[in-house]
C-alpha cells in the first residue's frame, strides 16, 4: 500500500512546522474523542453531565470529555496561547509566552445526538494572537489561519482548509489511529440536489426563507429538483452539503432573531472552507467571512453551500430588506 501523508505532514508542509504541530494536537485529541464514542455504549459516558454551561444548554458527558482532551492537547503545544471553546465562559489561557496561535472550537458538535448514535463532530478554527487574545479571535474570519472540522461516523474524517490557500483537504483516520490524506482537492459542486434545514421552525422563519425553501420543493432551481435530507448534526450536514452539494440553512426565528448558531467555532469555520472549496456562506444578507464578532459566544443564522442556491437565497433576503 502506497504511504499517505498524516495531517501533520500535510500542514507542515504547506504551512510551516509550527502549525502542523498543532494540527497534530488536535488530530490527537480527535482519536481520543473517537474512541470514546465507539465505546460509549460500553462505558458510563452516555447522557447528560448534570451542568449547564455558558450557552445555557444542558452539558453532556461526552461534551466534557470532548473538551478536556482538546484543552489537555493543545495546552502541551508551546506555540498555542489560548483556546476558546463553546463549553467555557473566556478563554482558557496558557503559559506560553510569545505563542501567536489561539485554537477555538465546538469540542462536540451535535452531541445531543450522542445516545441515538447519530454522527457529531468537532469544529475547529485557528487565528493568529496579536496583543489581546480575545480581539484577535473576534476580528473577522477572513483573517482565520485555518480551519476545519473531524466527523465522527462510519469513517472517521477530517476536513481542512488554510486562509491563505486555495484548496480543502479531507483525511480519514485509519486503523493505526493517524489521519492520514485521502483527498488532497475536495470541490463543493456549483448546485445540488440536496435542501438541509430544521423545517419544524419554517412558521417562524422570516418570509424570504420560507418562500426559498417552497419554491426548491416545488419548483427547483434552475430546471434541478430538490429533496430534503436533515441529520440534525451541523457538521454531519455540512459535509453532506461539500460532497453532494446543495444547501444548508439555519435562519433567524423569533425567538432567535440574529440566529442561534456561533459565529466564531460554527459559522465561521465551515463558512471558509465552503469558500475554499467552491461555495458561499451567509448569513442572510451578509457574507460569514466578512463578519466581525462583537463577544466569543456570538450567534449568527447561517446559510452556505453550493453558490447557485445560496446566492439565490441571499438574492431573496436582499430584495426583502428593501
Amino acid at each position: 500500500m502506497a504511504y499517505r501523508r498524516t495531517v501533520e505532514e500535510f500542514v507542515t508542509e504547506r504551512a510551516g512546522a509550527e502549525l502542523g504541530v498543532v494540527f497534530a494536537a488536535i488530530a490527537v485529541a480527535s482519536q481520543g474523542i473517537e474512541r470514546q464514542i465507539r465505546l460509549a455504549g460500553l462505558s458510563d459516558v452516555y447522557g447528560a453531565f448534570g451542568a449547564v454551561n455558558v450557552q445555557g444548554e444542558q452539558q453532556q458527558k461526552l461534551d466534557v470529555y470532548a473538551n478536556d482532551e482538546l484543552i489537555a492537547q493543545l495546552g502541551k503545544v508551546k506555540s498555542v496561547a489560548a483556546v476558546v471553546s463553546e463549553e467555557d465562559e473566556g478563554p482558557v489561557m496558557f503559559d506560553h509566552p510569545g505563542a501567536e496561535f489561539a485554537v477555538i472550537f465546538d469540542p462536540l458538535d451535535g452531541s445531543s445526538n450522542i445516545d441515538v448514535n447519530v454522527n457529531v463532530g468537532t469544529i475547529f478554527s485557528i487565528a493568529r494572537v496579536s496583543g489581546d487574545v480575545v480581539e484577535s479571535v473576534l476580528k473577522p474570519g477572513t483573517e482565520q489561519i485555518a480551519a476545519g472540522y473531524v466527523v465522527y461516523g462510519p469513517s472517521t474524517v477530517m476536513v481542512i482548509a488554510f486562509g491563505d490557500k486555495d484548496g480543502v483537504a479531507g483525511f480519514t483516520l485509519d486503523a493505526e489511529g493517524r489521519f492520514v490524506l485521502t483527498s488532497e482537492s475536495m470541490t463543493m459542486p456549483p448546485q445540488g440536489p440536496y435542501y438541509s434545514a430544521n423545517e419544524a421552525n419554517a412558521a417562524s422563519w422570516p418570509v424570504a426563507y420560507q418562500e426559498f425553501v417552497k419554491t426548491l420543493v416545488s419548483e427547483g432551481l434552475a430546471g434541478k429538483a430538490y429533496s430534503a435530507r436533515y441529520i440534525g448534526s451541523l457538521v454531519a450536514d455540512f459535509h453532506r452539503t461539500l460532497l453532494k452539494g446543495g444547501v444548508f440553512l439555519y435562519p433567524p426565528t423569533e425567538k432567535a432573531p440574529t440566529g442561534k448558531l456561533r459565529l466564531l467555532y460554527e459559522a465561521r469555520p465551515l463558512a471558509l472552507i465552503a469558500e475554499k472549496a467552491g461555495g458561499a456562506a451567509v448569513n442572510g444578507a451578509t457574507r460569514i467571512l466578512d463578519l466581525k464578532a462583537e463577544g466569543i459566544h456570538e450567534r449568527t443564522s447561517l446559510i452556505v453551500g453550493s453558490k447557485a442556491e445560496v446566492e439565490a437565497l441571499n438574492r431573496l433576503v436582499m430584495g426583502a430588506a428593501k
